[in-house]
């Protein structure tokens, strides 16, 4: 009787596992047809948008910040920066070819700096004693992560004199002008200075005085920056995927998730220049989505079965504090207790726990 040749898997390279590569990862974990390799800069998983609470309440980091290996058991992870793609395979800054039949660019935006997972905790212990010795915080940016962290600090530390200095003309410029109003409102009434329409000149503070962009000074004890992060994309420039970016440096993919023109390379997260709100649960409806298109691949599916997807229609939370929150759908804005309720408490990291297998 003639010997079966087993199939050979197909080889999956992930790249960046954050909030989408990390979830990709884990419904790739034991496919039958389907072998995977994850590349990240760091040794961990982070639900990035819990963040702003560690920074107030440092134990809250130990449910947050996950080792890959938790809860990918005995999958090949690799701690080191991807810095190339070629034909077949991608290359290492330590040296390594990782080959693939088919690659997930997951990279999301510009990582921290922080390789292991103790030293993202001792990250937030050092911030958590920054705020508790300060009398008075400076805070730039008012964006989500800007107004997130003024409530958590106005919540948890009342008597703190907290100013933020946004350069916009409101808060919260990503939604509606209402929800902006209401963010000013909530954090006025918190005692939270806001200065609207200036920035802060970096390059003459010293010794905690800051001077903003028409001059007025401001003395904090400490500053924290919520200005936008890059995305975590300015590797890609040297490789065959160059022509394949937008002007901010986003992966332009097609309605399947894959970078146009090519047929084995797919992008999913903030990377990509889908029109729609850059957010976490966003970018893990990419990863199920692509999850579905490998396995169909895999399989031997014609090109017509894959799964196509469809921008989501615009809808924000932005946590204020532990019980109060603001929500935006389409033209309705709430603020209080009741949005508080869906983010709020727990900012939805029991159920990212439970996507990662893991206990809530």
């Amino acid at each position: 009787m003639a010997e079966i040749t087993p199939v050979r898997k197909k080889r999956v390279v992930v790249v960046g596992g954050g909030v989408a590569g990390s979830l990709l990862c884990k419904t790739l974990l034991n496919d039958k047809h389907l072998d995977f390799t994850l590349i990240d800069s760091k040794e961990y998983f982070e639900v990035s948008w819990a963040n702003l609470r560690s920074m107030v309440e440092p134990s809250f980091a130990k449910r947050t910040v996950i080792n890959h290996h938790e809860y990918l058991p005995g999958a090949s992870i690799i701690t080191c920066d991807a810095i190339g793609i070629e034909e077949n395979h991608v290359s290492t800054l330590e040296g390594r070819l990782i080959e693939f039949d088919y690659l997930v660019i997951a990279t999301g935006h510009i990582a921290s700096g922080y390789v292991t997972k103790a030293e993202k905790l001792r990250q937030y212990e050092a911030e958590n004693e920054k705020i508790k010795s300060s009398e008075s915080i400076l805070i730039v940016g008012g964006g989500p992560s800007g107004v997130e962290l003024a409530g958590e600090i106005a919540v948890d530390f009342p008597t703190k004199k907290v100013k933020l200095v946004h350069r916009g003309s409101r808060l919260l410029e990503f939604i509606g002008e209402v929800a902006g109003k209401k963010a000013l409102d909530w954090l006025t009434a918190r005692n939270v200075e806001v200065i609207l329409g200036q920035s802060i000149d970096f390059s003459s503070s010293s010794d905690g005085v800051y001077q903003t962009s028409n001059g007025e000074e401001i003395m904090a004890d400490c500053l924290f920056k919520c200005t936008s992060i890059p995305i975590g994309s300015s590797w890609l420039q040297e490789t065959f995927l160059k022509d394949s970016m937008d002007d901010f440096g986003r992966l332009k993919v097609d309605e399947t998730l894959r970078v146009k023109d090519f047929e084995n390379v797919f992008a999913i997260g903030d990377i990509t220049d889908i029109p729609e709100l850059k957010q976490g649960y966003l970018a893990q409806r990419h990863a199920l989505l692509v999850a579905k298109n490998l396995k169909l691949l895999s399989n031997g599916c014609d090109e017509s079965a894959l799964v196509k997807y469809v921008p989501a229609s615009p809808m924000a939370i932005v946590s204020l504090g532990r019980r109060e929150a603001l929500i935006q759908i389409w033209c309705v804005t709430l603020v209080g207790r009741i949005p508080g309720m869906l983010k709020s408490k727990d900012l939805f990291v029991g159920k990212t726990r439970k996507q990662l297998g893991l206990k809530a």
